[in-house]
């Protein structure tokens, strides 16, 4: 007769065998490698929920591995709990592995409590082994709820010694000490996130079944099944029937295969109704609190409930601060199961969800609960009453919030949903359909302003975007004192919490009062935007607001003032994460404006490359126009005025979304038609471009005082140069160029000597910051000029000495700035003319039809010639020479 337990019951012997491991099974090293480690020690817990891989990762290392002693299996069962069942079991377990016991041993023959001279004589015995036996106990969950025999196994395993290894494997954690021997480094854990399928294992797994995966749908299977070894098996099996596998598993439906049947049956209907209703309810939130789930089920168990199930390994797991998350594949069968349990329940679960997190201050996890509800009065009444709408227009939520709205349906129409819509036709600049539905907006609002405080805010920063978008500085300005007092009205702590609102609106403002060419206003304004608490929702308008102080001092004639805050733009958009494509473009328009000023067209192209990949290319005017005119502007550097006009006449075609026109915009795009009529050799016509567009602005006047010398008006352009107001604000820039246009102007008058010192106060000004172009657009003039005093570019070689590794600006050829004594030979003084236009080795080849090795050679002979060994030294030698 074989062996029986104290019950009388016979012992099964099915209980001892290793599990067959099938062919399909995936060895993963890095998990054998953790159970290797483990027997060193006492004690090995593999703890992980249903279906996740325990039971043949330690099959299969006991059957493959090189273990330290021999192993015995025993499959553990709830009633082995009972007195001495357990303890039979074990025993057997290990005669059935054939690990002889000596006959003092004994065994627990008869029902009661376990005789603990048993335990103590079987821990000596395994204590005095010059080998350790190894005890794998598979599905421990039911006997360790029994506190008796955890205790009992504890006695055992602390007085074996080395003589014992044990391994657990479970789906919770047993009620051993386990805290103890995880303090003293004697417990290796392999957990659910050792146990998930990586990607690459989870190719290795589907191609077991004969069914090749590409990378990408092993990583999409492994993150929609959470890395669960059991979803990943199963729907390989389901996809071997497929007509195309890679597709099937790339899309299949969850909730209609073998999966949900066994989460089903082997996770849900074993809890009790309770701990299945509180499941399927909670299904529908990603995360959720106890007070959450309370909120859902209408119950006040959760707290427990959620313990339990984190316990238990149920796919329930703690996030921390009483948060959980339920298994991702878990959660999408239940919901299918939601809907067929309790049809039509959904829609009223995520309202309530919505309005608990709501309240809790979790407005973005709560927006998409209220529009799952198709409560879109809801999901904006929230939105707006927590003053989250400047979220919709800035930060890295923006897309997500206008995406989510997008599906708002037309039978909403509170104030909040009309105000929403207003903000997203904003984005997008349309300014009508903004206005409508802002006016929309304010019929509906109560006329006292505590009434709907936030409301009437939200309206009032929106007013003051749509004034923007619309060019209206006064209209932007009004708007700014309405939001003012609106901001009254709400507690004095809630705009502190929105810092975003605050620095869009002067954001906002600011742009419409540069726009209207109020730059003093402006300067202040978005001064204080840029000064807003830094955080990633004051990211985009400090960006923004930095780009464009750094376009006022370029504007105003100060490049370095201009590039240094335009690096201070870049570096917040760098700092912030933000994409390039959600960048404004201006700060890389103000550095390319200043590396065109500075001759340095390799520089301005990649950054006019920047600013075109930017949002705002397509959208904000100021971007637009500039684009054009610095697109343009290198042209015409580069000789090519026919291209330049091409450009201007491309955009006079689409007129600009600002309703109302801007005066030194108008300016800009009236100096660039000047300047190509200057290039093509009409002065009259660039001077007639002024007759019809008057300029406002004092660079616009030094143009057209340039236009009318150029037509031999000097008298006129010295009147148009004396109306210009000392300024001292004016930069360098802007100094430079009238300073060259009245010593041109004075020049041709006769006045040689105050011509000579404006044009060296003029090369005074401009060396600190490089400024090229005024001089190499300034005319044959000024080489007439410096041909009487070469000595007024001593110490001025940065004329010459671009950047190392640049390729400096062409501009047209036109007779040299230097004076001319002793000619080279011909071919030498072409070379060296355009080595002074700033050509590169390759340009001045090109232009003169050479090869790039000749015009070394010419390089090299006019070197030696002038004793020199650089081209600056060289071009510096020619002028006071005078040997171009």
């Amino acid at each position: 007769m074989g062996a029986v337990t104290p019950t009388g019951d016979p012992v099964l012997a099915a209980r001892f065998s290793v599990p067959a491991v099938p062919k399909t099974f995936v060895r993963r090293s890095r998990l054998s490698e953790q159970l290797d480690v483990g027997v060193r020690g006492p004690l090995t817990l593999v703890d992980g929920p249903a279906g996740a891989g325990k039971t043949l990762l330690v099959a299969d290392w006991v059957t493959a591995g090189d273990l330290p002693g021999p192993a015995a299996w025993l499959t553990v069962e709830p009633e082995d709990s009972g007195p001495g069942v357990f303890w039979t079991y074990v025993l057997q377990a290990l005669l059935h592995h054939g690990i002889a016991l000596p006959d003092h041993i004994g065994s627990p023959a008869r029902p009661g409590k376990v005789d603990h001279s048993l335990l103590t004589r079987l821990a000596a015995w395994m204590d005095g082994r010059d080998v350790p036996v190894i005890i794998v106990l598979d599905d421990f969950d039911g006997a360790s709820a029994s506190a008796e025999v955890a205790d009992e196994l504890q006695f055992v395993l602390r007085h074996a010694g080395d003589g014992l290894r044990l391994v657990i494997i479970c789906r919770a954690e047993p009620l051993l000490p386990l805290h103890r021997y995880r303090a003293a480094g004697e417990l290796v854990d392999i957990r659910s996130a050792d146990l998930a399928f990586r990607s690459e294992e989870t190719a290795a797994l589907v191609d077991r079944h004969g069914l090749p995966l590409s990378a990408d749908v092993a990583r999409l299977l492994t993150e929609r099944m959470g890395g669960w070894a059991a979803g990943v098996r199963l729907s390989a099996l389901a996809a071997e029937r497929a007509d195309d596998p890679e597709d099937f598993l790339r899309d299949f439906e969850a909730g209609q295969s073998t999966l949900a049947d066994f989460l089903l049956a082997e996770v849900l209907r074993a809890h009790p109704a309770e701990t299945q209703d509180l499941l399927l309810r909670t299904s529908i939130v990603e995360e959720t609190h106890p007070e959450l789930a309370n909120a859902l089920t209408g119950r006040n168990d959760a707290e427990a409930i959620l313990a339990e199930l984190q316990r238990s390994n149920a796919f329930v797991e703690p996030i921390g601060h009483s948060w959980y998350r339920l298994h991702p594949l878990f959660a999408e069968i239940l919901r299918a199961h939601l809907r067929v349990r309790h049809p039509g329940l959904e829609p009223e679960l995520h309202r309530r969800a919505a309005k608990w997190l709501s309240g809790a201050g979790l407005l973005g996890e709560a927006l998409p609960h209220a529009a799952d509800a198709g409560d879109w009065d809801l999901a904006a009444t929230e939105f707006i009453d927590d003053l989250a709408i400047g979220r919709m227009l800035t930060g890295l939520d923006a897309e997500r919030l206008d995406g989510l709205f997008a599906a708002m349906t037309p039978d909403a129409s509170g104030p909040a949903t009309d105000l929403v819509r207003a903000a997203r036709e904003l984005t997008r600049h349309d300014v009508e359909r903004g206005f409508a539905y802002l006016h929309d907006a304010e019929q509906k609002l109560p006329d006292d302003p505590r009434d709907a405080a936030a409301a009437q805010f939200s309206c009032a920063v929106l007013r003051v975007l749509a004034a923007r978008v619309a060019g209206s500085a006064d209209m932007a300005e009004t708007a700014a004192e309405t939001a003012a007092e609106a901001a009254r009205a709400l507690p004095a702590d809630r705009l502190e919490q929105r810092p975003e609102l605050t620095a869009l609106m002067l954001t906002d403002l600011g742009s419409a009062q540069l726009w209207a060419g109020r730059f003093d206003a402006a300067r202040s304004t978005l001064s204080a935007a840029a000064r807003a608490a830094e955080g990633p929702a004051t990211a985009f308008p400090r960006h923004e607001a930095l780009g464009r102080l750094g376009l006022i001092d370029y504007l105003h004639g100060w490049p370095g003032h201009a590039e240094s805050h335009a690096r201070a733009a870049i570096s917040e958009a760098e700092h912030s994460g933000l994409p390039t494509s959600a960048r404004t473009g201006v700060a890389q328009l103000v550095l390319a404006a200043v590396a065109i000023d500075r001759g340095d067209l390799v520089a301005a192209r990649d950054h006019l490359d920047q600013a075109a990949a930017s949002s705002a290319a397509s959208r904000d005017p100021i971007v637009a126009v500039e684009l054009v005119l610095l697109r343009s502007r290198m042209r015409l550097m580069e000789g090519d005025p026919q291209g330049a006009l091409q450009d201007l006449d491309a955009m006079a075609e689409k007129p600009l979304a600002s309703a109302a026109p801007s005066p030194w915009v108008s300016d800009r795009i009236a100096m660039a038609r000047a300047a190509v009529r200057l290039a093509e050799d009409d002065p009259r016509a660039a001077a007639q471009v002024f007759e019809d567009q008057p300029p406002n602005t004092p660079e616009g006047l030094v143009a057209e005082a340039r236009a009318h010398l150029a037509a031999g008006s000097g008298e006129r352009a010295l009147g148009i140069l004396d109306a210009l107001s000392d300024d001292p604000g004016r930069g360098p820039a802007v100094t430079a160029w009238a300073l060259l246009a009245r010593a041109q102007a004075v020049d041709a008058l006769g006045d040689a000597a105050t011509a000579e010192s404006l044009v060296g106060r003029a090369l005074a000004v401009s060396r600190p910051h490089q400024l090229r172009r005024p001089f190499l657009e300034a005319g044959p003039w000024l080489g007439r000029l410096l041909s009487r005093r070469p000595a007024l570019t001593r110490g001025h070689d940065w004329l010459v000495d671009a950047p190392e590794g640049r390729s400096p600006a062409q501009r047209p050829k036109q007779k040299s700035v230097v004076p001319s004594r002793e000619p080279l030979s011909e071919r030498e003084l072409d070379v060296l003319e355009r080595v002074a236009q700033l050509m590169s080795t390759e340009e001045v080849a090109a232009d003169l039809h050479l090869s790039v090795n000749t015009v070394k050679t010419h390089l090299k002979s006019i070197y030696r010639k002038l004793a020199v060994s650089r081209r600056g030294e060289a071009v510096r030698q020619a002028r006071e020479l005078g040997l171009l």
